[in-house]
């Protein structure tokens, strides 16, 4: 007899087929594209070809039928002209003024694609000029104001005990100032949807996406239209990053105005040069750090300014900057800190989500700025990390008081011997001495907060469901999306678990907004352990559901389990749990002051990187990657570790290779062929270990690691950079050209003081 409770085999925490995985790997999944509706047309864009400007007048090449076309302007929008999220200023058509290049102007359609790329080219648009913001230095000039009354989308102040004071009793002031590029999520698939709408059932979209319950939103306030006139279906989605998290919902409105206007469904497919210049990026950041220390190199306190440049609209910004303002100070202890942080407007595309979310800009400067620390003091970056973390009963920047065991020494200790870090230092310092090939090996600590910080879940309210069918199959009902990541396979393992079912008996519902409840965006490493929490209680309610109705016992077989659920329904009814989100009781945040548990659990890491630095052609190999980290419980052990694989070589594209080129706004180098990002013969061997404490509250103890992997990669090559040259960089991404420069003797003699005796 198998126990619902105490399975024979463990579903978690075992490597199981992907659910999603056969489907995949034959051809049988199904994209966007793939989908084709009867009497479906193409949707395009015409776009702004200036960064500000007010709209003079759009003029029709006569030599084109335009009766042929569909054609939309911001007059056809039966609703609200903006992309509702956060602050709704983005409009979804400019109508009188454009704030960024390749802002969307008009749409038109067609039956024809290559008619409809003519039909593009045939529209001009005579602008009045309008001076334009282009960089966050003159963004806070606010010589030219461009939104709001001082260019500021959003700021924040963090404070913990007497910053005031601490310069008094500093031996030494440490300051320096990082600096980080924006950098394309560059997903296999390109952003595309399909609309459709009839005036009875409304509309209904079907896209590639992250978060269904964003582009519902937002097609209500656009179109007009109740919550149950609006319908959104995620498609099979070919990778997101973030970059198709609130950006579906502007490329969802275009379509559903088109289907609107024509009567037939609208498929619009980005192709990658427009993806890639018109969509949102990684913000680029700016962080200046000023730090009292004692002649250890014990942080006594500091000043923290951290900045990212929005582009033309708020978006995401404030949630962004939260989460770089809170993971600014690292995983040290603070005794004092003041962190001002600011969100400011630039006439570019609006910058948006991307893995990390704000962690890795301003992780990348907490960590220079520790190896900046280290060399004043004449300490080892390994022992002024190990006399700052943050240990049980610290309490963090925004002293959230660290409850769980955590042992970053330990951490610390098991990373360097993982990597053999002493003995190839030493080797590589003998090495060194001749050659124009120099070695070098860098490290960085850090930590990522799991969920949406502070009262965020609180304001989500997540709901999941999970149903019985009478032949016993199960099926999880949440809007949590699959692009790549494992979101289908871990949720139908947690529910499996919970009812002592096999794991080919539960399977999970297509996102679509008629069928399955808001369980919230699927973003800040909050699925497996928020939602996967929530999966676990809602199939516990069905057992519990069956056990209160007489028809299962405490010890019962998938066929006893079977057998209950047909007369359960053949008597009742669905047979169907919801769990909501509720808060834990000892997470306190206060918004007002931004202070408290801003996170229900950290995990925990600490990275090693190798380089080879070629004095030749100024390039930069990693040749070895240590990544260590605690992360709760391993759900599923491939794909955590394809997790963790992935995100650190996102990462060494953002330290060492991909770099967005700016001209007047926009980017030049939207291409594969110029925008450069590392291929499998550009990485190393990427070494994945993982630690397990555990953790209260997500499902079967874990936390959040799909962001993690991004945060620790850039400081730690950067730092196995200087170690192998004796030179320091303050910004990525590395390119040859920018060793280069930092090599010349000029800019050696230009490095800046790096500290200051204490003084106030």
């Amino acid at each position: 007899m198998r126990s619902a409770s105490l399975p024979e085999r463990h579903i978690v925490g075992a490597s199981v087929p992907r659910k999603e995985g056969w489907d995949k790997v034959t051809g049988a999944a199904r994209y966007v594209d793939d989908l084709v509706l009867p009497g479906m047309i193409y949707g395009a864009t015409v776009r702004s070809n200036v960064a500000r400007g007010k709209i003079r007048k759009i003029s029709f090449d006569s030599t084109l039928s335009w009766n042929d076309f569909v054609v939309v302007t911001a007059r056809d929008i039966p609703g609200k002209n903006c992309i509702s999220l956060i602050l709704d200023d983005q409009p979804c058509l400019a109508s009188e003024t454009v704030n960024h290049p390749e802002e969307p102007i008009l749409l038109l359609a067609h039956a024809d694609r290559h008619k409809l790329r003519k039909a593009v080219d045939a529209v001009s648009i005579d602008y009045e000029p309008l001076p334009p913001v282009h960089t966050m230095e003159e963004s806070e000039q606010q010589s030219t104001i461009i939104w709001g009354t001082d260019n500021n989308f959003k700021t924040f102040l963090v404070e913990k005990g007497d910053v005031d004071a601490v310069w008094r009793e500093a031996a030494l002031i440490v300051e320096g100032e990082y600096s980080t590029g924006a950098q394309e999520q560059l997903y296999i698939e390109n952003n595309g949807v399909i609309a459709a709408f009839d005036p009875e059932n409304g509309i209904t979209v079907w896209g590639s996406l992250q978060c269904p319950y964003y582009v519902h939103k937002a097609l209500m306030t656009l179109c007009g239209l109740p919550e149950d006139k609006v319908r959104v279906v995620q498609m099979e989605t070919g990778g997101a990053f973030g970059g198709k998290e609130e950006y579906p919902s502007m490329l969802a409105g275009h379509a559903a105005l088109l289907a609107i206007k024509s009567g037939r469904p609208v498929k619009i497919i980005y192709d990658r040069m427009e993806d890639m210049v018109a969509t949102t990026k990684r913000h680029p950041s700016r962080t200046r750090h000023r730090t009292a220390v004692d002649k250890d190199g014990k942080i006594l306190g500091g000043e923290i300014e951290f900045t990212i440049d929005g582009g033309a609209y708020a978006t995401l910004s404030s949630v962004v900057l939260s989460r770089g303002t809170i993971h600014a100070g690292g995983p040290y202890y603070w005794p004092s800190v003041r962190i001002r942080t600011k969100a400011l407007a630039t006439n570019a595309p609006p910058h948006g989500a991307f893995r990390g979310f704000g962690a890795p800009q301003s992780l990348f400067a907490m960590e220079r700025h520790m190896d900046r620390i280290a060399q004043v003091v004449g300490i080892s970056p390994i022992e002024v990390r190990r006399r700052n973390f943050l240990k049980p009963g610290q309490t963090t920047t925004t002293q959230q008081v660290i409850r769980e065991e955590i042992d970053l020494s330990h951490l610390l200790d098991r990373a360097l011997k993982l990597s053999d870090y002493s003995g190839k230092k030493a080797r590589f310092a003998e090495e060194n001495k001749a050659g124009m090939r120099k070695k070098g090996i860098g490290i960085a600590a850090f930590l990522h907060g799991a969920g949406f910080t502070g009262s965020g879940e609180r304001y989500l309210n997540s709901l999941v469901g999970v149903e019985a069918a009478a032949d016993g199959g199960v099926r999880v009902l949440v809007s949590s999306a699959e692009f790549g990541q494992g979101t289908n396979t871990v949720l139908c393992q947690i529910a499996a678990e919970a009812l002592g079912l096999p794991y080919d008996s539960v399977a999970i519902a297509q996102p679509d907004t008629t069928v399955v409840p808001n369980s919230g965006p699927t973003v800040a490493s909050r699925t497996a352990m928020i939602v996967g929490k929530l999966v676990q209680s809602a199939a516990q309610g069905i057992k519990q559901t069956l056990t209160k109705a007489g028809l299962l016992g405490d010890d019962y077989t998938p066929e006893d389990f079977r057998a209950a659920c047909q007369e359960y329904i053949a008597s009742r009814g669905e047979l169907k749990s919801y769990a909501r989100y509720e808060a834990p009781s000892d997470v306190h945040w206060d918004d007002e002051k931004y202070r408290g548990e801003a996170y229900a659990a950290f995990a925990w890491a600490v990275y090693v990187a190798e380089v080879t630095v070629d004095l030749t052609t100024y390039a930069v190999t990693v040749d070895d990657f240590v990544a260590l980290q605690e992360v709760g419980k391993v759900l599923h052990p491939v794909l955590a570790e394809g997790q963790i694989t992935g995100g650190v070589a996102q990462a060494i594209g953002f330290a060492l290779y991909e770099k967005v080129v700016w001209q007047n706004g926009r980017m030049i180098n939207n291409q594969m062929t110029n925008y450069i990002m590392p291929t499998s013969v550009d990485l190393p061997l990427i070494r994945v270990f993982f630690e397990e404490l555990g953790n209260v509250h997500g499902a079967h103890g874990a936390k959040g690691i799909g962001e993690l992997p991004m945060d620790g990669p850039a400081p730690a090559i950067v730092s196995a950079v200087e170690d192998a040259i004796g030179v320091r960089f303050h910004s990525i991404p590395l390119l040859p050209e920018a060793l280069f420069e930092g090599l010349r003797p000029e800019s050696l003699e230009q490095e800046a003081p790096a500290s200051t005796r204490g003084a106030a």
